[in-house]
């Protein structure tokens, strides 16, 4: 986490190829599997995975509580990179709040038999870094990342 610049920076390895890591964070089927720190499960609405297009999700609370969330693509590199802006939202995606307003970027990797992926993720301001902190954001991803390396492990993914 870099307070100066509003910034947290994400390195993480994974033990599967890059067009199965690839596949893993742009397929919507695959991206419910594992996104959603547990107990929650996550369940996608729509998902245009091309510049301009959005993925919108919800995760789901063990009490059935939705929380929903919009991440509208901006560039797309196939197994490169890609970046969105993402924010909450309702379930029809209408942004009420612009908080905790954030840009990712995910720079992806291939190390032969392994893949990394660089996470980027800008907020406005040192306020909306630290607001999302506080909800917990550092578990539930490093969570969301527990579960994709037992997907990849499992050879979940084909």
């Amino acid at each position: 986490m870099n307070k100066e610049s509003s910034k947290i920076s994400v390195q993480r390895e994974f033990a599967a190829a890059l067009n199965l890591v690839w596949e893993a964070w742009t397929n919507p089927e695959i991206l419910d599997q594992w996104w959603a720190p547990k107990p929650f499960r996550n369940k996608t609405k729509v998902m245009e995975f091309k510049p301009g297009g959005m993925w919108l999700y919800g995760m789901i609370s063990p009490q059935e509580e939705i929380f929903w969330c919009k991440s509208e693509f901006e560039n797309i590199e196939h197994q490169n990179s890609f970046s969105y802006t993402d924010n909450f939202c309702d379930e029809n995606g209408e942004v009420k709040e612009k908080f905790p307003n954030s840009l990712w970027t995910n720079v992806f990797v291939d190390n032969a038999t392994s893949c990394t992926v660089n996470i980027t993720i800008q907020f406005e301001n040192l306020d909306s870094l630290e607001r999302i902190i506080e909800m917990g954001f550092k578990e539930g991803f490093s969570m969301a990342m527990e579960n994709l390396d037992q997907l990849l492990e499992n050879n979940s993914i084909r």
